[in-house]
């Protein structure tokens, strides 16, 4: 049997950026399911509270050059890449001037939320397919963590669904109590579209909020996974009116819970 590639794309990783739980996990998986024998490609934001020369991050000059649509405007897409420290990981950065180099991840000096976050989400999503395509990789696998990946299923079902690098790719999405109170403005549907996308299949996105980005996600991804044992009451409603025919899994740390992702990832390419 050829070897699983799985792709994870989360907003933050270890050692680079931590501000939640999603850094660690991202951490740790795809280094246990790299020792299992998987092939592994990581993708974050290079926001600018990564210290680039710390970290020896570079620019991967054959990747970079793309312009990535966000609404009516495109903006050019860098990527830059760097080693997780004694562990055999790359990791590529997804940046860009105008959206990830303040110092800061999603609030400012004045905790507040970032007006355009959505379009940052946005650009991340496109620029992490656009990537993918580019190195030429197919991933059996795209293992997206948290609200700022919550696009890609979506992206790879329509956009990209007859696009041979990811015909057969099968998504996880797993969520994490990191909500945001704010509620983006009227335009966000419109930024979001693209190929094959029409106003019907964005009708979850309408509420402008956490809970749409989290309910999009749900709907195009093939695995819906909850982290660890409690989420706040109106995510775990959600789990309740996901359909049966979708896997759904709750993944415990206190569990052997990389034998049950290494599993699940074979199931769901099985």
């Amino acid at each position: 049997m050829s070897k699983l590639r799985i792709l994870y794309v989360a907003s933050e990783i270890n050692p680079f950026l931590q501000t939640s739980e999603v850094a660690e996990f991202v951490r740790q998986l795809p280094q246990r399911m790299q020792e299992k024998g998987m092939e592994i490609r990581i993708l974050v934001p290079r926001f600018g509270l990564i210290n680039e020369r710390k970290n020896r991050l570079h620019e991967v000059v054959r990747l970079s050059g793309i312009n990535i649509s966000v609404g009516e405007e495109e903006k050019p897409l860098v990527i830059k890449v760097a080693s997780i420290p004694n562990a055999k990981l790359q990791v590529y950065f997804i940046d860009n001037e105008d959206y990830f180099h303040r110092k800061s991840v999603f609030y400012d000096k004045e905790n507040n939320f970032y007006e355009d976050n959505d379009e940052r989400a946005i650009f991340f999503c496109k620029g992490v397919i656009e990537t993918v395509k580019k190195l030429g990789w197919t991933p059996d696998i795209v293992h997206c963590n948290d609200w700022m990946t919550s696009l890609i299923p979506m992206y790879l079902k329509t956009t990209y669904k007859n696009d041979p690098i990811f015909q057969n790719t099968k998504t996880v999405f797993t969520i994490y109590n990191n909500a945001f109170d704010y509620k983006f403005n009227g335009d966000l549907i419109d930024k979001v579209k693209m190929l094959d996308i029409d106003d019907s299949m964005l009708t979850n996105l309408e509420s402008g909020d956490f809970e749409g980005f989290i309910k999009i996600g749900i709907e195009y991804s093939d695995s819906v996974i909850k982290a660890g044992e409690k989420l706040e009451t109106n995510l775990d409603k959600l789990f309740d009116k996901i359909p049966g025919d979708k896997k759904v899994d709750k993944i415990d740390k206190e569990d052997d819970y990389l034998e049950s992702y290494y599993n699940l990832y074979h199931e769901l390419v099985g």
